[in-house]
């Protein structure tokens, strides 16, 4: 057993909690590289489909115009305020392709919705409300991840009061 916590390969999510946390969060950070080469990010919504990530956004935004640019991209995703419990996170770097094509979205805004909200006039009143022209969806494939779980790191604390 590690003497600190510096070496915390033992410490990634099993692919079960992975999948867990990523279905039962909503929100995300999404970073991009802007215009000066500097990193930026915002939190996000998102709908997970088919191992890729599905976000939207005005057209105007500058992140939208920045993965034009240069598509490569990251999305961070932390278990706070989800039934997981505390203390987990995982990180994915992927390549991003802005769609406006009607296709995609007659798809996309339903489900999206469904997912953010339920079903129910609030989510029919969201899906209204995202269907405008300016609007494009952004389809995140992610090529690589590197997760955490807190609770695999106390496991490794033995000395550590065990957190309730």
């Amino acid at each position: 057993m590690p003497d600190d916590y510096e070496d915390l390969r033992d410490c990634a999510l099993t692919e079960e909690l992975e999948t867990e946390l990523v279905r039962n969060q909503r929100e995300c950070v999404f970073m991009w590289t802007n215009v000066g080469g500097e990193a930026f990010g915002v939190v996000m919504s998102y709908l997970p489909k088919d191992g890729l990530f599905w976000l939207t956004a005005a057209e105007h935004r500058a992140r939208i115009s920045a993965i034009r640019r240069f598509p490569r991209a990251s999305i961070c995703i932390s278990s706070t305020g989800t039934r997981v419990g505390p203390n987990k996170t995982i990180s994915y770097k992927g390549s991003c392709t802005v769609l406006n094509d009607q296709t995609t979205k007659d798809w996309f805004y339903p489900e999206f919705a469904e997912f953010l909200m339920g079903k129910g006039p609030q989510a029919q009143a969201f899906m209204k409300y995202l269907d405008s022209p300016g609007r494009v969806v952004v389809k995140f494939e992610p090529d690589y991840s590197l997760s955490f779980d807190g609770d695999l790191l106390w496991q490794r604390s033995p000395e550590v009061i065990q957190p309730q």
